[in-house]
């Protein structure tokens, strides 16, 4: 069979289309992130997907937490904006391609997942959502294998429903979570600050009920809500025991414009390390 490729759609528009500005726009941003330890092992992450002169500043917080470590596989959870697919989806290629190379898909595990969920397979796509996280990972981790999955619906049974696989098929593994999500769009600044930390409380908590419930309320704002939500869920049943918000961040503070924002944030799931 052929090897099929997904290839990028917003490279050179959302991030620099070519692989040396690319990797020198991402190695900039590592530059500006200051040393944070965290009290244990990252098995997850949170990090926003708006073009990378938006956001990018606030991902490389994240990512900054796992440059150099190996991850078996990384999955990554995004929601999906442009295209109707159900609850779960996935490319049915066998990789994503970036300026900087091509990220192979975890098969086996592809097909572990698909198998439980029936999940629909895309044959192309133009999710931003996902793709945006790859070119930091393959700076940050170098070579690794995928598990992608776009949430269609992002309600608690959504959530929990692929945690459960997700705890079954990555158990005995050394993956990384990481939830694609940005924060509420579109508010006066204050307003969106106000929303936005409701959010972060729920992620420094580690309450991903609770969160799920803010955001199914409307008491709170995040287009991944889902893939936090789920995240969090996976990485409590294998094992984490808290989460740090790393940064935050809305488009006003690069704009200057503060009467309809984007909030953005940063931050990390870890497993406590033993005494």
């Amino acid at each position: 069979m052929a090897y099929r490729v997904r290839h990028s759609v917003i490279a050179g528009q959302w991030y620099p289309g070519a692989a040396p500005e690319l990797r020198r726009t991402i190695e900039q941003f590592f530059g500006n992130v200051p040393d944070v330890k965290l009290p244990g092992e990252v098995i997850g992450l949170v990090s926003p997907h708006a073009g990378y002169v938006y956001s990018g500043q606030v991902a490389a917080y994240a990512y900054s937490q796992v440059r150099d470590q190996s991850f078996d596989p990384v999955v990554v959870i995004s929601p999906v904006h442009r295209m109707y697919v159900g609850a779960y989806a996935m490319t049915s290629a066998d990789a994503y391609r970036t300026p900087l190379g091509d990220v192979p898909l975890d098969q086996a595990t592809v097909d572990a997942v698909d198998t439980r969920l029936k999940v629909v397979r895309v044959p192309t796509d133009n999710e931003h959502a996902l793709e945006i996280q790859l070119p930091f990972l393959q700076v940050a981790l170098g070579t690794f294998k995928l598990l992608p999955i776009m949430l269609g619906n992002q309600d608690w049974a959504t959530c929990q429903r692929l945690a459960d696989i997700l705890q079954d098929v990555l158990a005995d593994r050394n993956p990384l979570l990481v939830a694609s999500t940005d924060l509420s769009h579109f508010h006066q600044a204050s307003r969106a600050e106000q929303l936005d930390q409701i959010v972060l409380d729920h992620i420094t908590t580690f309450d991903p009920k609770g969160l799920s419930r803010a955001l199914q309320n409307g008491e709170a704002e995040a287009c991944g809500g889902g893939p936090v939500v789920t995240a969090m869920l996976t990485a409590q049943a294998l094992g984490a025991t808290g989460a740090k918000v790393l940064q935050y961040a809305h488009s006003g503070h690069i704009t200057g414009d503060n009467t309809n924002v984007v909030g953005y944030a940063a931050g990390a799931i870890y497993k406590q390390s033993p005494k």
